[in-house]
């Protein structure tokens, strides 16, 4: 066969198989569909499916389709961070800063300190740190990695919920963009190449005068109009973000960041983010699929993402926790909060990514962290539902 039929032998896979077992095993109580896609993934590439049938990864698999691939997730997920970041309702968290600082501080720093301890302890065993890494680097990132919440998913799991409209899901919204800013934040100091600092400089003082620029350049355009000018934009941002030395997704998050939703009509938004979803993100699960690896010893990949949820789960319900009691919520609603900003995948998969792609980790490493965020975004719905139930009854006296 030519690279065209297996192309989209491929594809069929990508899109059939998850979307099987999803509709089939019905796991959208416990694992919504793009649970399902990762997990998929994993399964389908080299260390699992490609592992017992070489011959079959290395027919549908080969280096032109994965390159073909590539090439599609590497624009899907520059979309797909470009909406995450419009749609930071920055005004929103700053009228309530008080109370979203504290708690997103709470949410952020707590899982970060306990997976940056674990990380101290795994990453000083070899072949954890990539080559182009550091000590420091690598157990900053992994701490963060333990302490992200994926906005996009958050948002998916409270329409899921009944909360997305409602005072609570307000609530977290502003919570998880507020760790959001400081998530990209982080993860630009962890890539900060001292031989490209003048680079770096040169990129964010550019970026921030065509910033503004832009901002008053989109309230006068159309609507049609906007939304060419935005990918215009955030295919710029993010060659310049890549060339100073960072990373293209960084630049798309901030290529977002400094635009209003509110020049975009909403429900043309949310079908943007549905389509993605639904058309070309899941070709970027695979392709993270593909790239995991069970080579240091698959037991102690195993155990390493299971200490990691231990120190991510706790380390958010601890924050949260706090933040509840620093601010007098009543009974219930931290357990809430702390267990719906567990969700980690996406935004999580994307940041690893990233460290992946800049070699500060290693695809062992990479690997314990994707199954640590399957499995923390697994557990936010059957675990929020009897507490949302809860705290939803009326209070007797």
């Amino acid at each position: 066969m030519g690279t065209t039929e297996i192309y989209l032998i491929a594809l069929t896979i990508i899109l059939a198989v998850p979307y099987a077992v999803w509709r089939l095993a019905r796991t959208d109580r416990f694992a919504p569909l793009v649970v399902v896609q990762i997990i998929g993934g994993i399964l389908l590439g080299p260390g699992v499916l490609g592992a017992a049938y070489p011959a079959y990864y290395a027919f549908v698999f080969n280096p032109q389709v994965i390159a073909a691939l590539n090439g599609i997730a590497w624009w899907a997920v520059m979309m797909f961070v470009f909406v995450a970041g419009l749609e930071l309702d920055l005004a929103d968290a700053w009228r309530h800063r008080g109370e979203t600082a504290l708690t997103a501080g709470c949410a952020l720093v707590a899982p970060l300190l306990l997976g940056a301890a674990a990380a101290a302890v795994l990453l000083a065993q070899p072949g954890w740190i990539g080559p182009k890494g550091t000590y420091p680097q690598a157990v900053l990132g992994v701490g963060m990695a333990c302490a992200v919440t994926a906005l996009p998913i958050l948002v998916l799991l409270m329409e899921k919920l009944g909360l997305f409209r409602q005072p609570l899901g307000q609530r977290l919204l502003r919570y998880a963009s507020l760790d959001d800013v400081a998530i990209w934040g982080v993860l630009a100091l962890i890539l900060l190449d001292w031989s490209r600092l003048g680079r770096q400089g040169l990129f964010l003082a550019a970026f921030a005068v065509a910033a503004f620029v832009m901002r008053k350049a989109m309230q006068r355009l159309p609507q049609d109009d906007r939304w060419y000018v935005a990918l215009v934009w955030l295919a710029v941002v993010a060659f310049g973000a890549d060339w100073s030395g960072l990373h293209f997704m960084v630049g798309a998050f901030l290529a977002g960041a400094v635009l209003d939703a509110r020049w975009f009509d909403t429900a043309r938004l949310d079908a943007m983010r549905n389509f993605l979803l639904l058309t070309i993100m899941p070709v970027f699960f695979l392709s993270t699929g593909l790239r995991t690896s069970f080579g240091v010893n698959g037991a102690m990949v195993f155990a390493a993402a299971g200490v990691l949820l231990i120190a991510s789960v706790a380390g958010k319900l601890l924050g949260v926790h706090l933040a509840g009691r620093l601010l007098g919520w009543q009974r219930g609603e931290a357990s809430v909060i702390g267990w719906m900003l567990q969700t980690k995948a996406l935004i999580m998969i994307i940041f690893v990514n990233v460290l992946l792609d800049r070699e500060v980790i290693t695809a062992q490493t990479f690997t314990a962290l994707l199954l640590m965020a399957v499995g923390s975004t697994a557990l936010t719905t059957p675990m929020v539902r009897p507490r949302l139930a809860r705290l939803a009854r009326p209070t007797v006296h």
